[in-house]
């Protein structure tokens, strides 16, 4: 990280600040009377000196104005969360989501109940941690009221305020408190917001699988997961989200994978389709891995190729990775580099024969043709794939 100062740096020489299309939607706001800053993530991320990947406005302008100027200046407008002040525009196809500035009158451990305000410290501190409490304005001004860029200088992510009245509003901060502490932090939790995490944790209950699948996930892939997965997990909090192994030495050997880490973390791999309400792909991924058969470095080349002939590349990546994570050699071995780029140096050869080709030659189309098609695949695979297109129809004169 860039050494800092004590005063925020400005960020009036941030390319991405200076990005036309921005600069246009916060000068649309403006001429229309309303006050824009960028808020939250983008400049913390840039003071972080790490990659930005969205960009939030917030803005005294009113949602219905906000609209009303953005359409006039030609701009795509969605009103994708207006209960709570927030609209998307899309200037020539960059998004950027526009919140008005407000604070909460009602919260239930969810969802919120808000009144639009022009008042930038009380929207910020409705916020959940000091480092996302930061804005900037076009010229790169930031704009610190709750003390986030001394928490940047240390490391340390610190609830706004009272951190049991923060989990309150929404119990989803247990788990981002963990997620920001895993990516961001350094040395131990602060303590006042590890313990009210603890006391708090069985407000997670109240959270939807798929806010604590997105999270998680976010999680598992951050550099320091599997220190900041061991401290939730003597807090009690972590089986509330997953029942978990103690397999922290092979989750930390894995890549930054978060389905990869989730399944080797997990007690009940088959559950978490179900309880973390798990995409279609992500599941399967699982159950592949489940069921895949075990490699290593004792396998011949002939049966490494058949292997990878019938996993695929993804899933040969992600049964090597395993093995490797679980094995005793070290995470530099030649040998097993040499194995998982397999797919790199050897193409998926194409089976040369089809059930059309079978029916040509004669056969009858229907269960038959199906199960003499997969005979044939395996002869082909358990010789190396060298028999040709000829050599395999041959065999179905003689009664494969």
């Amino acid at each position: 990280m860039t050494a800092f100062t004590k005063t925020p740096p400005s960020l009036a020489d941030a390319p991405w600040l200076n990005e036309p299309r921005l600069q246009d939607v916060m000068r649309c706001i403006t001429q229309a009377g309303g006050e824009v800053r960028v808020a939250g993530g983008a400049v913390r991320n840039a003071l972080f000196n790490v990659v930005i990947s969205d960009v939030d406005l917030a803005t005294t302008l009113l949602p219905g104005d906000v609209v009303r100027v953005c359409k006039a200046a030609g701009f795509g407008v969605h009103p994708t969360g207006l209960e709570h002040g927030t609209i998307t525009v899309v200037n020539r196809h960059q998004a950027f989501q526009i919140t008005t500035l407000r604070k909460d009158m009602e919260t239930d451990g969810r969802h919120a109940v808000v009144a639009f305000t022009d008042d930038w410290q009380a929207d910020a501190l409705r916020r959940d941690f000091t480092m996302n409490a930061l804005y900037c304005n076009s010229n790169g001004k930031i704009f610190d009221f709750t003390d986030g860029y001394t928490d940047i200088l240390r490391h340390k992510i610190k609830f706004v305020g009272d951190p049991s009245a923060r989990i309150k509003e929404d119990y989803l901060r247990i788990l981002r408190f963990f997620r920001f502490h895993a990516r961001f932090g350094r040395g131990a939790p602060d303590t006042a917001g590890l313990e009210a995490c603890a006391t708090l944790r069985l407000g997670l209950k109240q959270i939807s699988a798929e806010r604590l699948r997105q999270e998680l996930l976010k999680l598992l892939v951050a550099p320091r997961a599997v220190a900041t997965l061991k401290t939730m997990a003597a807090s009690g909090i972590l089986k509330l989200i997953v029942p978990h192994t103690e397999k922290w030495r092979v989750v930390g050997r894995l890549p930054e994978d978060g389905i990869l880490r989730l399944f080797v973390m997990a007690k009940t791999p088959d559950d978490l389709k179900e309880s973390l309400r798990l995409s279609n792909d992500e599941a399967e991924r699982i159950a592949t891995l489940k069921a895949a058969p075990g490699v290593s470095l004792h396998l011949n080349a002939a049966a490494q190729r058949a292997l990878l002939y019938r996993l695929g590349m993804a899933q040969w990546t992600d049964v090597v990775d395993l093995a490797w994570a679980r094995s005793q050699a070290k995470l530099d071995n030649g040998q097993w580099k040499v194995l998982r780029d397999l797919p790199q140096r050897w193409p998926l050869p194409k089976f040369p024969i089809s059930g059309k080709d079978l029916a040509k030659a004669g056969h009858l189309p229907g269960p038959e043709l199906g199960a003499m098609l997969r005979r044939l695949e395996d002869f082909w695979v358990n010789a190396d794939f060298a028999p040709t297109r000829d050599e395999l129809l041959q065999r179905t004169r003689h009664g494969l």
